[in-house]
């Protein structure tokens, strides 16, 4: 709780600032800081922890500035996950701040309000309903990650980290399965509070508003700049120490480049059979998850019948957000492994991976499909009812290709999530399906960190391609199908 409730106030209070200078300010290189914030989610959340011991740990480079404290324990954790939830408490934030009311500005300035009270009393409680989802959002991630606790968390323990041990280690299922319990509360009473605080949000933009635009303001934006680079050089300086840590033969005593460290067959952790795992993992759960969610989001979305069951079904779709990795894949050991089970025969197998990848990051694509299925008319469905045309030809010839920019964002990232999980599949793969992201655990178990470092590079440069695939296909999409937004 403690490292939650740090992380959460100082991850959003930064996140918070890239926001407002990008989208309040005029500030350079705009879409270069925005790449820049949304690169931590590319890369497994153990990476950050694996530079923090190479910058700060016992033999770093800048270990003399921890002044004798130490990076393994609560400090290095801390850091580690402001890094990687970083993108997430962002992307909500700029969200939050991208649109807003002029007219409440051109009020406050011309009561002549200073600007520390145009802040407190325009901006902030416009806000405030971000700031909690990201808080939340946060908090969520933090307290239910243990492959970071794991890599630099000392002899700190964490609630996650002692259902890892208490599973792996002593293979105490039932005390995991306790632990589990105890540490599905806090998560789900902060889903909980974020669902209730959104119910409560009204628009703070109305049909009269006029679009906010920032003003010129050159020593404003020149403070501004300084802290986007400064953000972007506490990310950027951990990815290139990973880089530098991958390439570097033996830290820090010889510092000559090799690609040495990526011949991942000579050290524990599956070998490059663990890549190429991910890689069809990946593929599996974006291309299938994608099918199912969409499915889903579309009989929630567009049947007129059974209500009760569209609802049962919408409500099943939002509780994967408020369960932690680790207490699903601990669930999944206890069902699919039953003997008597009619399933078992898929425990151990990349099937089951994909099943609880999907069901792990089922709720955010399934809120995408519905907010792109929202957008189109019911009005189509009616027509066709009329015509007496099956259902499925407005599905195939207006939903699908309408939807389609909203179903490869759901594509990518149901590939991105499952190249870099750890917490929902520790438990659940074999030794046939090991993953590059346990690897990566298993790796610096053994000790071995410069080829745990290369296997997370690897993994971030995949999502890179990945991303960029995604890019041009997105855009080739809008020219052929949504080509009627731009006449």
């Amino acid at each position: 709780m403690l490292i939650a409730v740090i992380t959460m106030v100082t991850t959003v209070s930064l996140a918070f600032g890239l926001a407002y200078a990008l989208n309040r300010s005029r500030v350079r290189y705009k879409s270069f800081f925005h790449l820049v914030a949304m690169a931590p989610i590319l890369v497994p959340s153990l990476l950050p922890g694996i530079a923090l011991i190479y910058l700060f740990g016992n033999q770093g480079m800048l270990n003399d500035l921890m002044m004798g404290a130490s990076i393994y324990g609560p400090i290095g954790i801390v850091i580690g996950s402001v890094f990687f939830t970083f993108p997430h408490a962002f992307v909500i934030l700029s969200t939050t701040l991208a649109v807003s009311d002029a007219r409440l500005y051109e009020a406050a300035e011309s009561l002549k309000a200073p600007p520390w009270r145009v802040f407190l009393t325009v901006t902030l409680p416009g806000a405030r309903y971000g700031l909690i989802s990201a808080a939340f959002v946060t908090f969520n991630l933090v307290i239910a990650d243990f492959g970071l606790p794991k890599v630099i968390g000392g002899q700190f323990n964490v609630l996650a980290v002692d259902i890892y041990k208490q599973v792996i280690g002593q293979q105490n299922f039932e005390m995991g399965a306790v632990v589990s319990v105890v540490l599905l509360v806090p998560a789900v009473l902060a889903f909980a509070v974020d669902a209730h605080v959104r119910r409560r949000q009204v628009a703070q933009v109305s049909a009269r508003a006029v679009p906010l635009v920032a003003k010129p303001a050159p020593m404003r934006d020149r403070l501004w700049l300084m802290y986007c680079f400064m953000v972007s050089l506490f990310i950027l300086g951990l990815l290139a120490t990973c880089q530098l840590a991958a390439l570097v033969k033996f830290w820090p005593y010889d510092l000559s480049l090799s690609f040495a460290h990526f011949q991942f067959d000579l050290v524990d952790g599956g070998g490059w059979t663990s890549y190429f795992n991910s890689l069809k993992l990946g593929v599996l759960t974006g291309t299938i998850g994608c099918f199912v969610i969409f499915l889903g989001a579309y009989l929630v979305e567009k049947t007129r019948h059974m209500h009760a069951a569209r609802g049962v079904l919408h409500m099943a779709a939002m509780l994967p957000m408020a369960i932690p990795g680790l207490v699903l894949g601990l669930a999944y050991i206890f069902f699919f492994n039953a003997p008597n089970n009619p399933l078992n025969s898929i425990y151990g197998t990349m099937t089951i991976l994909v099943i609880c990848s999907i069901t792990h990051f089922y709720t955010v694509p399934h809120l995408t499909a519905i907010t792109a299925l929202k957008q189109i008319d019911p009005e189509f469905e009616s027509v066709s009812d009329s015509l007496g045309q099956p259902r499925r030809r407005v599905f195939l010839g207006i939903t699908i290709p309408l939807c389609l920019p909203a179903i490869l964002d759901i594509s990518i990232y149901l590939f991105v999530n499952a190249m870099t999980t750890v917490s929902a599949v520790v438990f659940l793969y074999a030794p046939k399906t090991a993953l590059a992201s346990v690897a990566i655990l298993n790796m610096d178990d053994a000790g071995d960190i410069a080829p745990a470092a290369a296997m997370g590079m690897l993994i971030f440069y995949t999502n890179v391609v990945a991303r960029l695939i995604h890019m041009f296909l997105s855009r080739g999409v809008l020219r052929r199908t949504q080509a009627w937004r731009h006449v």
